[in-house]
């Protein structure tokens, strides 16, 4: 059995990410140490940013990787000087009441940690950032393809890709057990001036000459 899960997630089915044991293997997004970077990418491009929302879906992802994540949204934030505002999210019908109250909390900035549902709603998140004017990170560059600022996280492609070799060993027998957990080997920075103008934002140099793909 080969799946994409978090690494967190795994915790209930492998012994370890180098022997996950059993009949499970698949790969890994990493999903609470970018939490971190994020928020790194997120203050250099709105240094002045005090207040930063944080919307996340309870049980969007296991228990292990949503305490992960948003433990290492703290920590971050401390290191940052900035003030998170946690703001969940359990549905769609939830995000209206979620930007309200990031409005009324006056947040500077919003980042989205990842789940299923809100990438599969990104199109709208991307929309409510922009009617709510907040300067956004998420870690998967579709949703900066759909006018969010900015993004930091693996390459999806590249992983479904890699997860297709595993697929075919294990169709031409080998054993899950001995097949490592993989973690994803190319990340990507992805920046969109035109959402950024249409903030008022002017991104620095530095971070302009690091992204892998600037939206223009």
């Amino acid at each position: 059995m080969s799946s994409w899960c978090c690494r967190s997630g795994y915790e209930r089915f492998v012994t370890s990410l180098a022997r996950p044991g059993g009949n499970v293997t698949g790969s890994s997004n990493l999903a609470p140490e970018l939490v971190g970077k994020c928020l790194e990418q997120l203050k250099q491009a709105v240094p002045g940013v005090s207040r930063v929302a944080v919307l996340w879906q309870p049980g969007g992802q296991g228990e292990g990787t949503n305490k992960d994540m948003l433990k290492g949204a703290d920590v971050a934030a401390r290191a940052l000087g900035v003030r998170l505002q946690f703001v969940e999210a359990r549905g769609p019908e939830d995000f209206d009441r979620a930007f309200s109250e990031m409005t009324r909390a006056r947040a500077g900035a919003l980042t989205v940690l990842p789940s299923a549902m809100l990438f599969i709603e990104r199109r709208r998140l991307v929309d409510l950032a922009a009617k709510s004017r907040l300067p956004a990170v998420y870690t998967w560059r579709e949703f900066v393809d759909a006018g969010g600022l900015m993004s930091y996280g693996p390459d999806l492609a590249d992983s479904f890709r890699r997860s297709a070799t595993y697929v075919d060993r294990i169709l031409k027998g080998a054993k899950p057990a001995d097949l490592p957990v993989e973690q994803p080997t190319k990340f990507e920075l992805v920046l969109n001036l035109k959402t950024a103008k249409s903030l008022g934002l002017t991104l620095p140099p530095s971070l302009l000459a690091r992204a892998d793909q600037v939206i223009e």
